[in-house]
């Protein structure tokens, strides 16, 4: 008789993870090639720059996908695996990521009303038409709920250079068009495209490119296509419709995963609570007592901080002067140092270069950076968001008793530098529509 052989033997399976290098680019198009597992995911990638750069992590660092033959990009969504992402592109593709900041990427769970505006929303009858924020996510989150997008687009037709505007309606089946106005039986409404196997992604040059009747353009691609003629092209009147478009065909695609990438970050900080920087945590303090205190007071938070930053440039300039130069000029030159060296400054930037840029890092409210004037050598303008249009504000240099400041309002709030400027207005909403939230950062890889 055989006896079996006693299991003295305890076997462990290691799974094995092949390596891929992968080259990213930032946007002042330096790159650089990382060595990564195969299982790689975006947000993993973005964590990867965000410590090999230095940069805070404040959730808004993203991956892109640019296809520049189409002259397309989207957001790879936090939890894709970036290998998979790269597979769709073929052998002699010259499409590339790009590593930036996305603030707009998951603002719709914060502010979902302003990204949804009502006459291009329907939903159930349950709700009796009155919705508010958290009911209005919680709708499209859940896949018992019939949300439905609605409203006129302009469509690319097949084969040819024309466009022509459509009633279109999407559903968590697809998207359909109404080849009769602005009906929704289902005789009438023509399928386009599906997103199981699909991606949205936004046209870069849609006038001049597509020909397309607004540079408010976006399109539908299937996965594994990269021919400009399996393209569903798409163009909206303007920035927020085609923005609730592809908002809402992100959360038809990836439904409850888009809400875990939104909040996956902060379950983490409570886990291992880390120092982030944010328009909360600024805070006007007064240290002249014995104890500390807020400064609630706006006008008072002007006051101290125009004398501090007075101080602080009559110190600088006697530092300065004690070498033997004018203290005028020294003090320019020092309040030059100052915001040259500051992330949101950004220099030489035309004002359309300022618009792009903000529009590539997401239009919401707050988003600025502050760049040289073009029309005016010795003045600056501050870019910046609301309501998903940008407006562009003069920084005015002020002269008085041979010191020179920098005012928004025609010298009735004065600054004695550019950094003090924007840190009142991070505080301090003042002559602008809304505070300074997020600023414009550019990185070299």
């Amino acid at each position: 008789e055989i006896l079996p052989i006693p299991n003295i033997f305890q076997y462990r399976y290691t799974p094995i993870y092949y390596c891929h290098v992968i080259k990213v680019y930032s946007e002042d198009n330096t790159s650089r090639a990382v060595e990564v597992p195969s299982d790689i995911t975006a947000r993993d990638i973005c964590q990867l720059f965000i410590l090999k750069n230095h940069c805070i992590d404040d959730h808004s660092w993203t991956l892109f996908e640019q296809i520049p033959h189409l002259s397309i990009e989207r957001t790879i969504e936090d939890h894709e695996s970036v290998m998979e992402v790269q597979s769709g592109w073929g052998m002699d593709s010259n499409c590339c990521l790009y590593f930036r900041k996305n603030y707009a990427k998951y603002e719709f769970f914060k502010k979902p009303l302003d990204f949804f505006p009502e006459h291009m929303v329907s939903i159930s009858s349950e709700t009796n038409g009155i919705m508010n924020h958290s009911q209005l996510i919680q709708t499209f989150l859940s896949s018992s709920s019939c949300p439905e997008i609605h409203g006129f687009l302009h469509a690319k037709e097949h084969g040819r250079k024309s466009w022509k505007k459509f009633y279109f309606v999407l559903r968590r089946s697809g998207l359909y068009f109404s080849n009769k106005g602005t009906s929704k039986e289902p005789r009438h409404l023509q399928f386009i495209a599906e997103f199981s196997d699909s991606d949205v992604y936004t046209l870069l040059s849609a006038k001049k490119v597509y020909g397309a009747p607004t540079d408010y353009g976006f399109c539908v691609k299937a996965s594994k296509s990269n021919s400009a003629r399996d393209l569903k092209l798409l163009c909206a009147d303007d920035e927020q419709t085609r923005t609730c478009w592809v908002t809402a065909m992100r959360l038809f695609k990836y439904g409850m995963q888009l809400y875990q990438n939104f909040v996956q970050p902060y379950q983490k900080q409570k886990s291992s609570p880390m120092r982030s920087i944010s328009e909360n945590s600024l805070v006007a303090m007064d240290f002249s007592g014995h104890k500390s205190r807020v400064i609630e007071n706006p006008s008072e938070a002007l006051s101290v901080a125009v004398e501090e930053g007075l101080s602080w440039r009559r110190k600088s300039c006697h530092r300065l002067s004690s070498h033997g130069s004018p203290s005028t000029s020294l003090s320019s030159m020092s309040s030059i140092a100052i915001h040259v060296a500051q992330p949101w400054f950004h220099s030489k930037l035309s004002r359309d270069e300022a618009q792009k840029l903000i529009t590539q890092q997401g239009l919401i409210d707050g988003v600025f950076l502050v760049r040289d004037s073009q029309s005016n050598p010795r003045t600056f303008v501050l870019s910046l968001c609301h309501t998903q249009k940008i407006k562009h504000f003069q920084i005015v240099p002020v002269e008085e008793n041979s010191e020179l400041f920098y005012s928004l309002d025609d010298g009735h709030t004065r600054f004695t530098d550019l950094l003090q400027l924007v840190e009142f207005y991070q505080l301090n909403r003042g002559v602008l529509p809304c505070k300074l939230k997020h600023h414009c950062a550019r990185i070299t890889l």
